[in-house]
């Protein structure tokens, strides 16, 4: 019972941002119109401190 209590503690605290800032969202969305046509472009992913990680769509 302790173990489960004592995950569940640390599952909270991890998850409203103690141990630092929380992770930051970011998107992106382009649309290019040139000889060859239109065409879009979308991003999303997340940013903490230097580290980012982008996903393109």
């Amino acid at each position: 019972m302790k173990y489960v209590v004592g995950l569940t503690a640390l599952a909270f605290l991890a998850s409203c941002g103690v141990d630092g800032a929380p992770l930051q969202p970011t998107a992106n969305a382009g649309i290019s119109i040139g000889t060859g046509g239109v065409k879009t472009s979308a991003s999303v992913g997340a940013k903490k401190g230097p580290v980012s990680i982008k996903v393109g769509l």
